[in-house]
């Protein structure tokens, strides 16, 4: 019997969803050989090609589609209607069905253009109800505790899947147990029926492996994370235990590389990590576990829903306007919408295609829990009057070519979407003095962990950055960003003639990658009693040989450690090698 050219559309893309599928499950797997190997490198580079994959993948299957579909099938929307009722029946048994939906859209969408965006042709919304078909797949492993707090952790690191044995269980153990009895509620630490309950899959970033669960019992639960450490030449040991919430959401960031993970059915792993934290949306956790696409997807469900309830309308974000993006925001939804602008302010010499680079190199690379994750969207649609007025009017102002009106309705055909923040600056002028000084020394640290990820912010101005609800301060301006080791640190020669240093112009050559961090305290704040704090909170952000040690430091291979809690947290301590949060 012959094939449909719907049915033969739908089948392509499924094969070319399988190929993606297969690729990144092995990719993901190879991560604890990368752990037990300590190939940290390796580990970043795994990292990088995971996420190129996606797109890779997807423009495979495309090139596939037309080589094998004419013009007029392959754009004709009738054939994906049917496409999409049979590519629905032939994934309708998977397990990672939402995953396949998604691919669909993105075909979908390269195709089209991101136009013709219908439920009748795409997956705007899903084929099935999760909560109908539940896989029967256990997904943890629970040990009673019965009183024994040491031998519940024992458990915990022995029965982990590590191909490395731990250098001293015992002592790790112990260590744990005492964390557990002097922070646990009492009521959940003397329940007689507690237990530990871990996801069997193993998280791994960076140089850390992650085991996640909760601890349950007398009507109560806690999240527990217990991060676990190689030092390579030396066995494994366990760093901290995290059990309040914030600290593990801080874990899961958007702000963070994704999680090379083993997920055997993602809608019931991401459900489970909601429980453990129920304020992070869906599509962020989907992203920190690799499917960042399909966080996208969450993400836009979600956002049509919030719009829909009209309790507010865009507007423009506030904070000092940027001299490259325009950003508004729609404030229920706790997200900012970012556009190029057409003509940039002078100061700023880039092309629009130098900006979208910018982002790309933040997408790829490790950030440290202090870039902010972005999502793309193209041919983004709102109804008129959707948007505060003034704000539409900014938008129409500063970027015709991208921000225009059809009907009733603001087509928007490139944007970046980014989690809010309150900006740095704002957040410094209504904060009291304890705040004012842990927000410069995070603001010092984001600095200095950004640097020993090979990233310099160029462009460290305050309002570049934000401040989360956690109070962590995140940089998210990234049109100067570059690489640590393009840039020339210097110190400022010494002046040979007290004219010279009364000049209006330096007395000295400067090229274009030279950086003198002599400099920063002015530029960075205008206000002297903030100066003089950072400068007392950061001194060696002021020494150019700081900064040449991060860089050979990095040249010569070594990948600096940068953990996601605080150093006092750890039960080894800071070692004087490794940056924390």
């Amino acid at each position: 019997m012959k094939l449909s050219p719907a049915y033969r559309l739908a089948a392509t893309i499924l094969h070319g969803f399988d190929e993606y599928r297969s690729r990144f499950k092995a990719i993901t797997a190879d991560a604890s050989r990368r752990f037990r190997d300590a190939a940290w490198r390796e580990a970043q580079q795994a990292s990088a090609e995971r996420i190129n994959l996606y797109a890779e993948k997807v423009d495979d299957t495309l090139e596939r589609l037309r080589r094998t579909f004419s013009e007029e099938e392959l754009t004709h929307c009738e054939c994906w209607r049917e496409a999409r009722n049979h590519y629905a029946e032939l994934i309708s048994q998977r397990l990672d069905y939402e995953l396949a939906e998604t691919y669909f859209n993105s075909l979908f969408c390269s195709v089209f253009h991101h136009r013709h965006i219908r439920n009748d042709w795409m997956f705007v919304y899903s084929s099935r109800d999760a909560a109908a078909h539940r896989s029967g797949i256990e997904l943890c492993r629970r040990l009673a505790v019965n009183g024994d707090w040491q031998a519940a952790i024992r458990w915990a690191l022995a029965e982990a899947p590590f191909e490395t044995p731990f250098d001293d269980l015992g002592r790790d153990a112990r260590l744990g147990a005492d964390f557990l009895h002097g922070h646990l509620p009492a009521a959940l630490h003397d329940a007689a029926d507690a237990e530990v309950e871990l996801l069997e899959s193993v998280f791994y970033r960076n140089k850390g492996a992650y085991l996640v669960g909760r601890i349950r019992g007398g009507g109560e639960q806690v999240p527990l994370v217990l991060p676990v450490l190689h030092d390579e030449g030396e066995g494994l040991h366990l760093d901290t235990v995290l059990i309040e919430p914030d600290e593990v959401s801080i874990i899961f960031s958007f702000t963070r590389a994704y999680f090379q993970v083993e997920v055997p059915v993602p809608g019931e792993f991401v459900d489970y990590l909601r429980e453990l934290m129920p304020d992070k949306p869906a599509g962020e956790l989907y992203a920190a576990i690799g499917f960042f696409k399909h966080g996208k997807t969450e993400f836009f469900r979600a956002l049509n829903q919030q719009v829909a309830k009209r309790e507010d309308r865009f507007i423009i974000a506030p904070g000092v306007r940027g001299m490259v993006m325009a950003v508004f925001v729609l404030p229920s939804f706790r997200t900012v919408f970012k556009i190029i602008k057409d003509r940039f302010d002078p100061t700023k010499e880039m092309s629009h295609e130098d900006v979208r680079d910018k982002y790309r190199l933040v997408k790829r690379h490790d950030r440290v829990g202090r870039m902010a994750d972005t999502q793309e969207f193209s041919h983004f649609i709102a109804r008129r009057d959707h948007f505060d007025p003034e704000c539409l009017d900014e938008l129409l102002r500063v970027a015709p070519s991208i921000v225009y009106l059809k009907g009733d309705k603001v087509i928007i055909e490139h944007c970046y979407t980014e989690r809010m923040m309150t900006p740095l600056n704002l957040y410094l002028e209504q904060c009291d003095e304890a705040e004012m000084r842990a927000v410069l020394k995070d603001y010092g640290n984001a600095i200095k962990q950004l640097a020993a990820a090979n990233i310099f912010p160029g462009d460290m101005l305050l309002k570049n950055f934000g401040v989360t609800r956690h109070g962590r301060v995140i940089f998210y301006d990234y049109d100067e960003i570059c690489y640590l080791t393009e840039c020339n640190f210097r110190h400022i020669p010494e002046p040979l003639y007290p004219e010279q240093e009364l000049a209006d112009e330096p007395w000295y050559s400067v090229g274009p990658n030279d950086i003198f961090p002599e400099e920063f305290g002015p530029f960075l704040f205008a206000n002297l009693r903030l100066r003089k704090l950072f400068y007392t909170l950061h001194p060696e952000l002021f020494d150019a040989d700081y900064w040449q040690g991060l860089q050979q430091a990095i040249r010569d291979g070594r990948v600096i450690d940068v953990y996601p809690y605080r150093n006092k947290q750890r039960f080894a301590g800071n070692d004087g090698n490794g940056l924390v949060y």
